[in-house]
């Protein structure tokens, strides 16, 4: 059989709120790419987004596209120039593919490059699908005892690794964590490898707490509830916190970073709010001193995260809370959609036994 006339199956998303599973041509590795047989796929917050809005800022779905950008898989087929992946390896997909040559990427600082193509980002199709085709430079090997749900899950953590990277965090760090969907939760276990023994963590949604506990944070607030600053005060002794990690996009929670730190101290936004503009205590942040991080997606994250897992005791995929095969993708955006007080990683297989494997 010719592979460049094969089909594979897909998830498409026609427009907002419509989705189905349908035959798609499967795509034809160039060169310098890697097909991959697409093992799992979890579906992000930016994925949901585009179901229920058809769009993120000034990304539109104005044509069909497949969505999904979280994946790990097997290279089964490589091009003619590949020579850092061979058939059959195991690998994690970063889904951000750079130009290689303007400043940014010379500087290492990739994610800014205003040329990079990154999947599930329109017009650019992602790998809600059987098979994906990726630069080989994307494709870092899995090592012997890490899963693929392990691989998949490299791509939301390395947000919470590139925060802590940004932050300039290490072992001696107080640090306070707002906002506790998926990244933020992995942003727990991303301090842990860079040696946090203090973390406290805070969200409205209890199962979101006790998710975070789990993961290893050391307390854990109710911003409706308690009066943060005294708990800041009461938990650390008194002592404080050096870094926040802000991954809610709540207006109010971004506009208290300020006050919630310690003078001197580093604040890393990560949650986008709906709001463009919010009010800040100016007079605060300089009188304090504060270094105030941006981040956009992640560099240089995927080698690194796969080296300090390898040994440490952290286990991802103790975020996934569901499972689906992609011919039941309808149900599966439905309860990533729907069930935000109960889902946090839902993770998509394109091959239904792989699931029954798993549970069986």
């Amino acid at each position: 059989m010719n592979m460049d006339n094969a089909m594979m199956n897909a998830a498409v998303l026609e427009k907002p709120l419509s989705i189905a599973v349908k035959e798609v041509k499967r795509p034809v590795p160039g060169p310098n790419d890697a097909l991959i047989k697409v093992y799992c796929i979890g579906i992000c917050g930016s994925d949901i987004h585009y179901y229920e809005h058809g769009k993120i800022g000034r990304y539109v779905v104005d044509r069909p596209i497949i969505l999904g950008h979280e994946l790990a898989g097997e290279v089964i087929q490589i091009g003619d120039q590949v020579t850092n992946v061979a058939v059959g390896d195991r690998v994690a997909v970063e889904p951000g593919v750079a130009c290689g040559r303007c400043n940014f990427c010379k500087s290492g600082r990739y994610n800014l490059c205003p040329e990079v193509v990154f999947m599930a980002t329109p017009p650019v199709d992602g790998a809600w699908a059987e098979y994906a085709a990726i630069r080989s430079d994307c494709l870092f090997k899995l090592p012997e005892g890490m899963s693929y749900e392990e691989g998949a899950l490299l791509e939301p953590l390395s947000v919470g690794f590139h925060a802590m990277r940004r932050g300039k965090v290490g072992p001696s760090d107080r640090i306070l964590i707002l906002g506790l969907g998926p990244i933020g939760l992995l942003a727990i276990q991303a301090a842990k490898l860079f040696g946090v023994h203090e973390i406290i963590a805070s969200d409205i949604v209890p199962f979101r707490r006790e998710m975070a506990l789990k993961l290893g944070a050391t307390a854990v607030m109710n911003p409706l509830q308690d009066n943060i600053s005294e708990q800041i005060s009461l938990l650390t002794g008194g002592e404080g916190i050096d870094v926040i990690i802000e991954s809610s996009g709540n207006s109010q929670a971004i506009a208290d970073t300020i006050r919630f730190v310690n003078r001197g101290g580093r604040i890393v936004y990560i949650g986008l709010p709906t709001a463009k503009q919010i009010p800040m205590d100016m007079n605060l942040l300089i009188d304090s001193e504060l270094d105030v991080f941006g981040v956009f997606r992640y560099a240089n994250t995927y080698p690194a995260a796969i080296q300090a897992l390898k040994n440490s005791d952290i286990v991802l995929r103790q975020t996934i809370t569901h499972k689906f095969a992609l011919s039941d993708i309808q149900e599966a955006v439905a309860v990533a959609s729907t069930h935000k007080e109960t889902s946090i990683k839902v993770m998509i297989y394109p091959n239904k036994e792989e699931i029954e494997k798993r549970n069986g």
